[in-house]
């Protein structure tokens, strides 16, 4: 089992850019593949970017291609999610996953919520 705490959301004019940290205790970190997910009001949650266990290999929703990027310090147990050229559309509430390697359960952190807005 593991347990996650996002944070380092907060409100950012468009073109800005945020850093959002999850910081895992409980488990063993490098055994679970990592993701952010977001959710805007409205609107169903979405996946954002995932990471491996090891952090060689990410995955980017189109949306976000170019503009996001997902890393991992495993010595830390935290995933990171540097987002640049913020836009309106961007804003939502983000949360941490975690699914270890050989399971289908998945762990969520509470979320911290992102605004970009003038």
């Amino acid at each position: 089992q593991v347990q996650l705490v996002e944070s380092g959301g907060g409100l950012v004019q468009p073109g800005g850019s945020l850093r959002l940290s999850c910081a895992a205790s409980g488990s063993n970190f490098n055994a679970y593949v990592m993701a952010w997910y977001r959710q805007a009001p409205g609107k169903q949650r979405a996946l954002v970017a995932s990471i491996s266990q090891s952090g060689t290999r990410t995955n980017y929703a189109d949306s976000v291609k170019g503009r996001f990027t997902i890393s991992r310090d495993n010595a830390k147990s935290t995933v990171y999610l540097q987002m640049n050229s913020l836009n309106p559309e961007d804003t939502a509430d983000y949360c941490c996953n975690a699914v270890h390697y050989l399971s289908t359960q998945g762990y969520w952190g509470q979320g911290t919520q992102v605004t970009v807005s003038s």
